[in-house]
């Protein structure tokens, strides 16, 4: 079942052409892997997805609804949630109150019985809410084995560690899609195997996943489709196992050798 598509999508800065006229689908309960050399057009077409930028043209379908055009918050709200290429924790926060922040962004979707203004009502119920809140951002952190790191500053965590929590505090605001962009840059070996094993379980829990990632292995061993993008264009689209045969692709990465 298609749970996202994009239509013709194209991105236009001045004269360049950061996304080329790309048509991109995402399965639900897959495992859904985004690659292509630098300046591809990758995070690019992330950004228009998850409405960090806007579309020159196109359009992008989610879960039935034409979403194009959307504001980020207004994404993240329907369900759509994502990490960065660079770490965007709130360093001078404890590990446990960035996923905190993540959990308050969903409370409170209807303005009329939001958390705000339940929480003028009642200084009690303020109260509660934020035991629920630090409950549940909690549970989170043991899902990634972080609660023992819970009242730590985030900038003290291991870098693999703040790569997890910035999924952790994605995945609290109860998304069905789920972007991460190039969730093992800058990762050892070790880490690099746990990020493995972490998808895997995010999959378990019926999240659809979409990476943008350039460590091969990673990408061949849990990804179930590949979307591979060059000079904002879509050249490939299949298995792991198609993706690796295909002479574009082999092209795109390795170089046409001169004849």
């Amino acid at each position: 079942m298609r749970l996202l598509s994009t239509e013709h999508l194209t991105r236009e800065f001045g004269g360049v052409i950061a996304v080329n006229d790309v048509s991109f689908n995402v399965e639900k309960g897959l495992v859904t892997g985004l690659i292509g050399p630098n300046g591809a057009g990758k995070t690019t077409l992330f950004n228009q997805i998850t409405g960090v930028d806007k579309p020159t043209r196109g359009n992008i379908i989610f879960d039935g609804q034409d979403i194009t055009g959307f504001p980020a918050w207004k994404v993240s709200r329907l369900g759509i949630a994502r990490t960065f290429q660079n770490i965007r924790l709130y360093k001078e926060l404890t590990v446990v109150e960035n996923v905190m922040t993540g959990l308050h962004f969903k409370v409170g979707k209807d303005p009329f019985h939001g958390r705000f203004l339940q929480a003028l009502k009642s200084y009690a119920f303020a109260q509660r809410e934020n035991r629920e809140v630090y409950g549940k951002a909690m549970e989170w952190l043991r899902f990634f084995d972080l609660d023992s790191h819970a009242q730590d500053f985030a900038r003290s965590l291991p870098y693999g560690m703040q790569r997890e929590l910035e999924i952790a505090r994605a995945l609290a605001a109860d998304p069905k899609l789920l972007f991460l962009d190039e969730p093992a840059a800058g990762m050892n070996p070790a880490e690099t195997e746990h990020l493995m094993e972490v998808v895997d379980k995010i999959r378990s829990l019926g999240v659809t996943v979409v990476l943008i990632e350039h460590d091969m292995k990673l990408v061949m061993n849990i990804c179930d489709q590949i979307t591979v993008l060059n000079f904002g264009t879509k050249i490939a689209e299949g298995t792991p196992q198609a993706i690796k045969q295909d002479k574009a692709v082999i092209e795109a990465y390795l170089g046409k050798e001169e004849e």
